[in-house]
This record gives structure tokens, sequence and C-alpha cells, in this order.
């Protein structure tokens, strides 16, 4: 179910989003969808970085699975801070629920 929002921004953004839109080919509304959800990414990305989200943080956060947030930190040249240990720990839980 969408909601709709209604949002003051100043003059220059207000500019820029509607250049986009005409440059995309598209309307004013899907192209603020489309920062949005590129912002959820990017902070996703940021957040992984510089150890604020884990892996499965980051990726509610971007609203991605965690599959795909490892592919979109990968794309974005962030390397994996997680550890042999987490990986072996994983391991370990995995052969627990299987």
């Amino acid at each position: 179910m969408t909601k709709t929002m209604s949002i003051r921004m100043d003059k220059e953004n207000f500019e820029f989003v509607s250049r986009l839109s005409k440059q995309e080919k598209g309307d004013i509304s899907k192209t603020v969808r489309d920062l949005v959800y590129k912002g959820r990414v990017m902070l996703a990305i940021e957040k992984y970085k510089n150890g604020e989200a884990s892996l499965g943080k980051a990726a509610e956060l971007a609203g991605l699975s965690v599959g795909d947030m490892m592919t979109t930190l990968e794309q974005y040249g962030v390397k994996s801070n997680l550890e042999v240990e987490d990986y072996l720990e994983g391991l370990d839980n995995l052969k627990k629920v299987w």
C-alpha cells in the first residue's frame, strides 16, 4: 500500500529534481522515490562501511536481501568487515538448524 506525502524543499533542490525527472522522461514523484531509494542504499553502505551497522542491519536499511546487499557492497568496492570467526560461527549456526 502506498502513502502520499507532501514535502517542502528549497528552490535549488526542486529545480534539480525537476530537471532530473525531465531527463529521465518520468514524473517528479517517481524521481523523488528513486532518489529516496538510492539514499537508503547509500546510507546503508555508509553505516556498514563505518562499522555502525551489521550486514543484516545494512540490508534492512537499504530494503534489500542480505545477498543483494553483499552484491551492492561489492559493486561500491566496500570490503567485508566480517572476520573468519564470523564465517565459522555462521557455519556452526547453519549446521544446528539444518
